[in-house]
């Protein structure tokens, strides 16, 4: 029998069965076949489910607590004037009327399956494509606010990460205080920048996709009617800058992402125009990346899939190279920033 102290310290998720999930898609009229897989999400839990009538959808479950519904409505909606506008992002269905559906104490939502495999962002040609298609994202984005998802901003990222791993103690104490140093000297920079809580700048906001890595754009082979990229899971949709959907692909050396940039600009810049001096925050997002991301795994390590796969996390051996990665990033934020 379970005690209620297990019960108090079990995590929402570990009563997410493959039951759980069937029930929930027959309840909107879906009728799996028994065949489901676990995708890769960490922060979500996603499954790809095939039906009796040997189609496939994929149906995401949200992770309680972290959004509310009226926000994930608004992501709900982005991606749908997303798709009106013939932009390959992949949207939830509208089943019995609502994209938003709650079943044993979850929210989730049903997607069409999409394939594909990741970029190839070597290629000029790929890059150009991809650089097309966040310009028209960015337009639908542009064309009105979210009202309940929040910014991307030094706040949000980089001070309310700071203070909760500092108030919940998760820093050892053997380098607690060079880390907290290191944050403050970085912060210092960035208040500076658009991104400082105090900024006052003409660059423009929008509503952006939030996460554009190469795992979040499906590609698919030129030579089909709907080839080329799909970008997926907007669950990091956020008001920012437009040069957030751009730096997180681009790797490598620096000659390396100058060549990058100028691909995704190359086509960025046949449908909207881009302000260079956005390339200024290039660094400071990365940096304010990098400390959120730290909160992040802190603040999930009850799921416990975190501690099975990022068991290097949390020693002091991890702050000691988070202390060196901020100092790197500080010199990277003193130097011009790429341009192309």
């Amino acid at each position: 029998m379970t005690s209620s102290a297990e019960k108090a310290s079990a995590h929402p998720y570990q009563s997410l069965t493959p039951d759980v999930v069937l029930d929930a898609l027959a309840g909107l009229g879906l009728h799996g076949d028994g065949r489901l897989m676990a995708l890769n999400s960490y922060e979500n839990r996603v499954y790809q489910v095939y039906l009796e009538d040997r189609s496939a959808v994929v149906v995401k479950f949200y992770r309680p607590g972290r959004w509310s519904d009226e926000q994930i409505a608004e992501e709900h909606a982005f991606s749908i004037e997303l798709t009106a506008a013939e932009v390959p992002a992949v949207a939830p269905l509208e089943l019995q009327g609502a994209t938003l559906h709650h079943h044993g104490g979850f929210a989730f939502s049903v997607s069409p399956y999409r394939g594909g495999r990741g970029p190839e962002l070597d290629d000029f040609e790929v890059l150009e494509w991809v650089g097309r298609f966040l310009a028209r994202i960015h337009t639908v984005g542009a064309a009105r606010p979210f009202e309940v998802r929040p910014a991307l901003d030094l706040q949000s990222f980089g001070i309310a990460s700071r203070d909760w791993l500092l108030g919940h103690e998760m820093i050892p104490l053997d380098v607690q205080r060079d880390w907290e140093k290191a944050c403050n000297t970085a912060f210092e920079m960035i208040e500076g920048t658009a991104l400082g809580t105090a900024a006052d700048t003409d660059l423009k906001k929008l509503r952006l996709h939030g996460d554009v890595h190469p795992g979040n754009i499906l590609w698919t082979p030129t030579d089909r009617p709907d080839g080329g990229p799909h970008f997926v899971d907007l669950d990091d949709a956020r008001t920012g800058f437009a040069v957030q959907d751009l730096w997180m692909l681009l790797s490598g050396e620096r000659p390396q992402r100058t060549a990058q940039l100028s691909g995704l600009l190359e086509g960025y810049e046949q449908f909207r125009e881009f302000d260079r001096r956005e390339l200024a925050l290039i660094e400071p997002l990365r940096t304010l990346r990098q400390i959120h991301y730290s909160a992040w795994l802190a603040r999930r390590w009850r799921d416990p899939i975190f501690p099975i796969n990022f068991p290097w996390f949390g020693s002091s051996d991890y702050w000691k190279e988070q202390i060196n990665m901020l100092h790197d990033q500080c010199e990277a934020m003193a130097e011009e920033p790429l341009y192309a």
